[in-house]
């Protein structure tokens, strides 16, 4: 994504970003809302993990059901955090061609790496994790261990979730780069 597509994300909703679409604009609205409300998590993990170390070091006692909560906690952080940060150009990028490439050639990479990259991983993610998250649902699926948090569903909902914020960013980031290349 390009640094004016970065400014554009931070923009009002409803204000469109240069050489974007309504479409992508209202998936900027969605993840950034998203990752507004999971950064929470960290938190809460700081916390929790804190109280773990004093209830360990200081009164000789552990809780799984505290463990398990900085999992879950963290998950849901990074998994769900990760459309926000691909709205903000966040993720790791080998810039071999991107570096010292035009806005042009950019709007290049981020349409062809989306759509021949990004967006198959995130289809094949989906389609292999899903099944697994649906059947969890339908069973409510218990904790991962004894005394645990009694719903590792919701750690099962994240794979497909995961692909799915990234998959729409994807697409939004696709159709800016088309947008761009569209114009003269």
């Amino acid at each position: 994504m390009s640094r004016d597509a970065v400014s554009a994300a931070d923009a009002e909703p409803g204000t469109p970003a240069p050489g974007g679409t309504l479409w992508a604009d209202r998936v900027d609205v969605l993840n950034r809302w998203v990752g507004r409300t999971v950064r929470w998590a960290v938190l809460g993990v700081m916390l929790i993990q804190f109280g773990a170390v004093v209830m360990r070091y200081v009164f000789g006692t552990s809780e799984i059901f505290v463990q398990e909560s900085i999992l879950y906690l963290h998950a849901f952080l990074f998994m769900l955090g990760a459309g926000y940060t691909l709205l903000h150009d966040g993720h790791v990028r080998v810039d071999i061609f991107y570096g010292e490439a035009s806005p042009r050639g950019r709007a290049w990479v981020d349409l062809l790496g989306t759509l021949f990259l990004l967006m198959p991983t995130c289809l094949a993610l989906i389609w292999y994790t899903l099944p697994s998250a649906i059947n969890a649902w339908s069973i409510l699926e218990g904790p991962i261990s004894v005394g645990g948090i009694p719903a590792s569903f919701l750690l099962k909902s994240l794979p497909p979730v995961f692909a799915a914020l990234i998959l729409i960013q994807g697409l939004a980031m696709a159709l800016r780069a088309a947008a761009g290349l569209a114009r003269p």
